[in-house]
């Protein structure tokens, strides 16, 4: 009898905690699954990507980081199709959001919990109260169009005074007309729809999500473009970016080498010897606006073949 209270104890005790914490992962679980990421990190266990690295990344080709994630084993990071509010490129970490069909005992639990953490309003605004600077609102809304924008015009203000970015959503938006006007402000949705959220509800706050074929984490360098939107794995973020970054100067370097007639194409496209190497270092010094590079650095990008 004792050892049967003792197991209900446990139980009870056990599910407390994970209802507590069913909302947003605990720190541990997220240390857990961004353990391969050794940089600084949020209070919450959340990768945190330097500023730099964010903005070096507005100028990369997707093309050229979805292919270094792919060489080096990362298949599902990319989602395009999307429906955007303009042409500006968007890079932020990820901060992210899964919503799931109301359930009315369900919602009632979350928003009672919620209102007991000081959560105001309804489930859609969370997510937007934790946003910093830098930080890109990612949210699986589970694909839904009518009754399902869970932005408008007011929470996209309130989104890009928070963050300087704007959203991807696997769901839609509202507003269209007026979120036009936040100069520096892009939203990339399925669609847009003058209703506004109905019969859903916010599931997970800083949980992996899956936005189309993609999987994304907390904290992941989202790249945001007119062609879609890559997931980078933090711990991937500086490779891919130095990688992808190599590889427009590596272009440039090739199309003035071949049109000058120094070069091969075949030259240019396979392993360079010492002295392509040493005149694209030249090449580079005379090009400042495209970075820097050493040696050792375009030895270790070349080694990778990942290009």
């Amino acid at each position: 009898m004792k050892l049967y209270s003792a197991i209900i104890l446990f139980t009870l005790t056990t599910f407390s905690i994970v209802s507590l914490n069913a909302q947003t992962i605990s720190k541990e679980e997220m240390l857990f699954l961004t353990s391969e990421w050794k940089g600084e990190r949020f209070d919450d266990g959340r990768p945190k990507i330097p500023d730099d690295l964010l903005e070096r990344a507005k100028t990369i080709m997707i093309d050229d980081a979805w292919t270094v994630l792919r060489n080096e084993g990362y298949l599902n990071q990319y989602a395009g199709n999307w429906k955007i509010v303009n042409n500006t490129t968007m890079t932020g970490r990820a901060v992210t959001a899964m919503y799931l069909p109301s359930r009315p005992d369900v919602e009632k639990n979350i928003k009672e919990r919620g209102a007991s953490q000081g959560r105001k309003g309804n489930t859609n605004a969370w997510p937007i109260d934790i946003l910093t600077k830098g930080d890109l609102y990612v949210a699986d809304a589970y694909g839904k169009i009518s009754s399902g924008p869970i932005m408008g015009a007011t929470l996209a203000n309130s989104i890009f005074s928070k963050s300087g970015n704007g959203v991807v959503f696997n769901g839609a938006a509202r507003d269209l007309q007026e979120i036009q006007n936040i100069k520096g402000f892009n939203a990339f949705v399925r669609d847009f729809h003058p209703s506004f959220t109905e019969e859903m509800v916010l599931t997970g706050l800083n949980t992996p999500i899956r936005i189309g074929d993609a999987i994304v984490l907390p904290g992941d360098l989202v790249i945001a473009t007119v062609e879609g939107v890559l997931f980078v794995p933090a711990h991937m973020a500086e490779q891919v970016v130095s990688t992808s970054e190599f590889v427009t100067r590596k272009d440039q370097f090739g199309f003035e080498m071949v049109k000058a007639g120094t070069y091969s194409t075949g030259e240019i496209d396979s392993q360079w010897g010492d002295d392509i190497k040493t005149a694209f270092l030249k090449w580079l010094e005379k090009h400042p606006e495209l970075g820097k590079m050493t040696r050792a650095e375009l030895d270790k990008v070349m080694s990778k073949r990942t290009w």
